[in-house]
């Protein structure tokens, strides 16, 4: 596992500095981080970094996963869907299955949460872990990195009970903030610049995986990284993609894999599939959890990466392109915004036509392609690199332990 101190010569030495004289307010303080898959997403990457980190600072941190058979992980997709604003047909067998779910996980997990000093409890899976632990010692804080700002009623009346209990919650933009009585934090994601899906990768390594999967070196590349989901709009990628090779001769990558707490990724992928009608310039990659490097590569070697989601919590894949230099067309929605500012670092679309618009515009002006890219990557050093997400974490801990009045909180 790296250290902090391989990360000096890309932030600075004063940022470290000030994560180690944060850490100092504490030390031996129990942390506990719990969600639904070790694997697949950007909530399980961002976990399997912090966790060795906070242990680095000298806190107690662990990961807990909460597990549950199909019946729970389609309801709790359900609720994922209803968060983001999809009608959702919510049945009583599925609240059962998903409350027994978690009382079952109680059982194993309370005693190690009960003893925390601090519980961060992601998204809704295992929202009622709390419920169920009623002899907590420590501050219990509901992280949410989904776009709730409008979510589908029934959803957000089921939920919302359940989430007042907590002590805090957190949300990636004020926009997806609730109404909770509660203090709530802003806290935007962020990528690990150190990691095989972001390191600097040999030529020859980027030229093996272009070979690997037929890409020509010579026409124009766009490629769109997600899990296979209808809120990551492939099949709307596709449709830009048809548009745009009326003019242009470009190739499409549309790569992802599955997450275990998703049972809509395989019919998604059948659907994309029968999309790309046998297209030789479609490349449609189901690629492994462990596929860092792969993906890593093909970012590397596209002239625009593309994320056309129609909601979007943060979109890290979104910050993996700008992190290595290229331009991105994302769907403007949620924390995409946050990350593509039009002219600057890329542009945001709303449709299939804006994409062909914009990648038109882009192939013909490489001169601003370029410089895309260049404030991409220091927009990216400046404001979503890890050291900044832990640093916010660090500070909402202090602030928890001293208290904070109940406000909408930007944790730095």
């Amino acid at each position: 596992m790296r250290s902090l101190k391989e990360y000096r010569s890309i932030v600075g030495p004063a940022v470290l500095n000030q994560l180690e004289q944060l850490a100092g307010n504490l030390t031996g303080l129990k942390v506990v981080h719990v969600n639904s898959t070790r694997a697949g997403g950007g909530v399980a990457e961002i976990l399997s970094w912090m966790i060795p980190f906070m242990q680095e600072l000298g806190i107690e941190a662990s990961w807990e996963i909460i597990g549950g058979n199909e019946a729970f992980f389609n309801v709790t997709k359900m609720f994922h869907n209803g968060l983001q604003g999809e009608r959702v047909n919510l049945l009583k067998s599925h609240i059962e299955a998903y409350e027994e779910t978690n009382r079952k996980n109680a059982e194993r997990l309370c005693p190690i949460l009960q003893d925390a000093d601090i519980v961060f409890i992601h998204d809704p899976q295992p929202a009622l872990l709390l419920h169920h632990c009623t002899n907590r010692k420590g501050k219990w804080i509901w992280r949410c990195h989904i776009d709730a700002s409008r979510p589908y009623r029934a959803v957000w009346k089921y939920l919302r009970p359940h989430l007042e209990e907590y002590d805090a919650s957190i949300f990636s933009m004020a926009q997806f903030s609730k109404a909770l009585p509660h203090p709530q934090f802003l806290l935007a994601p962020s990528i690990d610049p150190l990691s095989d899906k972001n390191i600097d990768l040999p030529k020859n390594e980027i030229a093996g995986v272009m070979s690997k999967f037929k890409l020509d070196p010579d026409r124009p590349i766009l490629t769109q990284v997600s899990r296979y989901d209808r809120f990551k709009d492939p099949l709307g990628v596709i449709e830009g993609y048809k548009l745009i090779r009326k003019f242009a001769p470009v190739q499409l990558v549309l790569a992802g894999g599955g997450a275990d707490d998703d049972p809509e990724g395989a019919e998604v992928l059948r659907e994309v599939q029968e999309a790309a009608d046998g297209d030789d310039d479609i490349h449609v990659l189901l690629l492994p959890p462990d596929a860092h490097r792969t993906i890593n590569a093909l970012q590397r070697c596209s002239d625009v990466v593309v994320q056309k989601s129609t909601r979007e919590g943060f979109g890290l894949t979104v910050t993996e392109g700008l992190w290595k230099g290229k331009p991105v067309i994302g769907g403007d929605v949620g924390g995409i915004r946050l990350q593509v500012i039009n002219y600057h670092t890329g542009f945001l679309v709303n449709s299939p036509e804006g994409m062909a618009q914009r990648v038109r515009y882009m192939l013909n002006h490489r001169n601003m392609m370029e410089m895309m890219g260049v404030k991409g990557r220091e927009f990216v050093r400046e404001n979503f690199l890890l050291t900044r997400h832990l640093r916010e974490y660090l500070t909402l801990m202090v602030g928890l332990r001293r208290g904070f009045a109940n406000r909408l909180i930007a944790a730095a």
